[in-house]
C-alpha cells in the first residue's frame, strides 16, 4: 500500500554517464541473487504512475535500480525495487518513509514507498552526477571543497537530528555531488543500530576520506561494497604500528591545521563530538567558496589579506582535544591556516608582496581576543499570531500560541477549503507571524506540519502592523520582498526546514506563510504543529 517515503542510491558511471545507482548497506556473502521471474520490464507503469524507463544497475543488497519518470508530474525518478516485498523489505521502506519526513535542500527527495507483497519499491529524487567515494577516485580533493562538502552533509544531518531521528548511513558512497555542484546524502537507514552521535563522528570519516582518498574505519567498511566499486576499491587509512591513524596532514600536504585537527577530533572515541548542529554552523562558518578566493593571499605567510568578518567558532563551548584549549586565539590562527591553504592549492600567480596585508599580531593579550560566539540554539518566541489577509469572517486566527509551545501533538490548523489546494482559490496564502522580542541573529527555522503535500514559504520583515484585515494585507506585501531560502511546494515531508539565513542580517520578525494546503477526508486542511527557530 502507497505511502510516502525515500530510498537508497548512489552513482555510477555508465557509458561515460554519471547516473544514479543503488548505494544499499553491505551485502552479505550469502544474500540471495536478485529474482527474475515477474522482474520489470521498461514501459511498466507502477502504481498507475511511474514509468520505468531504463534499468541503471542492481546493488549490493540484491536491489534494482531503475530510471524512471512520474508521468503525472513528468519528471525524472529513481525507483530502487525489492524481491520479494513484506517483511523482507521492511527496513528499505521504513528508512524511506522516515527519510520523507525530513525536506532539506541537502537531503535526497524522496516521493513513494509502495510495497507490493511480491515485490516492494521506493520512488525518489533523480541525482544526475556522482558520489564522493567515485569523485575522489580522481584524487584527494582541496580543502575548501572538503570542507563544503562536509558542511553540506553536516547540515542535512541537523535537519534529520531535528525530528529525533538518526541517519545511520553516512559514508563516502551515500554523499553525492550533483553536476550542478549540490550535496546532498542519501540512503538513510532504520536497523536501530546507530545514533546521532555516530551519525556526527561519520563526518569525521567523511572529511578524512575526501582529503586523503582513505577510509578511516577498518573495522567498519564502507557499505554498498561490490567487486572493484566498494571496499577493494577505497584502501584503509595509513597506520602505525599500534593500529592508529595518521592525521590527514601526515598523509598530505596543504590540509590547515584546524581542519586537521577538527577531522581527528570527530575520530577520536575519547572525545565527544558536538552536537550536529553546532558542527554544521562551524563548518559553514569555514565553508568559502572558491571563486571568492580574491578574500586570500595567495602564498607567503599565514595571515589574512583583507578583514573577512569571519564569526568565531561555536565549537569553542564543545570541546575536544584542539578546541577546549586556548580555543579564541587557536582559532583565529587556525582560520588564517585554512584560508592560506586553499588559496595556495588555487594556483594564484599574484606576488603575495605586491598587495598590502593585514598580519595577527602574536603579541596581543589573551583578552583582546574576539570571544567564543555561542553555540546555535533555540530561540524563544515573545508572540505569535495568524496573518489572514484576505478573509472577511478571519475566522481561523485563534490556537496560533499552539505552535511554539513545544507540543507536536497540539497545533494550529486551518478550516477546511473545497475544489483546490490553493484555499479553494479564496485567498493568496495564510501564515503564522512570529515575533522574536528582538532582533536576533537567526541560523534556521523548522515548522513541524500535521500532513504531506503543502507548499510553503518563509518571510522576514520589520512592520508589526496591526491584527486586522487592512493590517495584514500590509504586513504580507512588505515581508514578501524579503524571502528566506526557497519556496517548498507540494512537499512530500512533514517538516520543513529554512537555512538561508544572512549571517550578516539580524531578524526579529518572521512569517511562515502557507499557498497551498494538503488533501483531507473532507476537502483541503493543513496543520502547524510546531516552529523552531534556531539561532543566538
Amino acid at each position: 500500500m502507497p505511502s510516502s517515503a525515500g530510498p537508497s542510491i548512489d552513482t555510477i558511471t555508465e557509458g561515460g554517464r554519471v547516473t544514479q545507482v543503488g548505494e544499499g548497506q553491505e551485502a552479505e556473502e550469502s544474500a540471495p541473487p536478485v529474482m527474475t521471474f515477474g522482474a520489470p520490464t521498461a514501459g511498466e507503469i507502477l502504481a498507475e504512475r511511474y514509468e520505468l524507463v531504463e534499468h541503471i544497475n542492481n546493488d549490493s543488497a540484491g536491489r534494482l535500480v531503475w530510471r524512471g519518470v512520474d508521468v503525472v508530474l513528468r519528471r525524472p525518478v529513481a525507483v530502487v525495487l525489492r524481491y520479494p516485498g513484506g517483511d523482507s523489505a521492511t527496513e528499505m521502506l521504513q528508512g524511506a518513509v522516515a527519510a520523507s519526513r525530513v525536506i532539506h535542500p541537502n537531503l535526497v527527495g524522496v516521493y513513494d514507498a509502495i510495497d507490493e507483497a511480491d515485490r516492494a519499491y521506493v520512488v525518489r529524487e533523480w541525482v544526475d552526477g556522482q558520489s564522493l567515494r567515485e569523485m575522489v577516485t580522481d584524487g584527494p580533493l582541496d580543502p575548501g571543497r572538503t570542507t563544503a562538502i562536509g558542511s553540506a552533509v553536516a547540515s542535512a544531518l541537523a535537519a534529520v537530528h531535528g525530528t529525533g531521528m538518526v541517519h545511520g548511513n553516512v559514508h563516502p558512497g551515500t554523499v553525492m555531488i550533483s553536476d550542478e555542484g549540490r550535496v546532498v546524502l542519501a540512503d538513510a537507514r532504520t536497523d536501530g543500530t546507530d545514533s546521532q552521535e555516530s551519525d556526527v563522528r561519520s563526518v569525521g570519516g567523511v572529511l578524512y576520506f575526501a582529503l586523503t582518498g582513505h577510509w578511516p574505519h577498518a573495522e567498519a567498511p564502507l557499505r554498498g561494497a561490490t567487486a572493484g566499486h566498494g571496499r577493494a576499491a577505497i584502501s584503509d587509512a595509513v597506520r602505525d604500528a599500534s593500529g592508529a591513524i595518521a592525521a590527514p596532514r601526515q598523509v598530505r600536504a596543504g590540509v590547515p591545521a584546524y581542519l586537521d585537527d577538527l577531522t581527528m577530533d570527530l575520530l577520536d572515541s575519547g572525545i565527544a563530538p558536538p552536537p550536529s548542529d553546532v558542527l554544521a554552523a562551524e563548518l559553514g562558518r569555514l565553508d568559502i567558496p572558491i571563486e571568492e578566493e580574491a578574500y586570500l593571499e595567495p602564498a607567503g605567510p599565514l595571515r589574512f589579506a583583507a578583514e573577512t568578518g569571519d564569526e568565531p567558532s561555536p565549537l569553542a563551548s564543545v570541546g575536544g582535544r584542539k578546541v577546549a584549549v586556548g580555543i579564541a586565539s587557536l582559532l583565529a590562527v587556525a582560520l588564517v591556516g585554512l584560508l592560506i591553504g586553499i588559496s595556495a592549492l588555487g594556483g594564484d600567480d599574484k606576488d603575495p608582496q605586491t598587495e598590502p596585508v593585514a598580519q595577527p599580531s602574536s603579541s596581543a593579550p589573551v583578552s583582546e581576543a574576539t570571544p567564543a560566539a555561542a553555540s546555535p540554539r533555540k530561540l524563544s518566541v515573545s508572540d505569535v499570531r495568524i496573518i489572514d489577509p484576505d478573509s472577511k469572517q478571519r475566522s481561523e486566527l485563534g490556537g496560533a500560541e499552539k505552535v511554539i509551545d513545544g507540543d507536536q501533538d497540539n497545533g494550529w490548523e486551518t478550516e477546511t477549503y473545497q475544489g483546490r489546494p490553493n484555499f479553494g482559490n479564496l485567498k493568496r496564502g495564510m501564515g503564522v507571524w512570529l515575533d522574536l522580542g528582538e532582533e536576533r541573529t537567526v541560523k534556521s527555522v523548522q515548522v513541524s506540519l500535521s500532513a504531506t503535500g503543502a507548499s510553503a514559504q518563509l518571510f522576514a520583515g520589520t512592520t508589526d502592523p496591526p491584527s486586522t484585515s487592512a493590517g495584514d494585507k500590509s504586513l504580507f506585501l512588505s515581508y514578501q520582498k524579503s524571502p528566506i531560502g526557497q519556496p517548498f511546494e507540494e512537499h512530500d515531508g512533514t517538516t520543513m526546514t529554512f537555512n538561508g539565513f544572512n549571517a550578516d542580517t539580524k531578524y526579529r520578525y518572521l512569517l511562515f506563510w502557507i499557498t497551498e494546503l494538503p488533501p483531507s477526508e473532507r476537502g483541503y486542511k493543513l496543520g502547524v504543529q510546531e516552529i523552531t527557530v534556531q539561532g543566538s
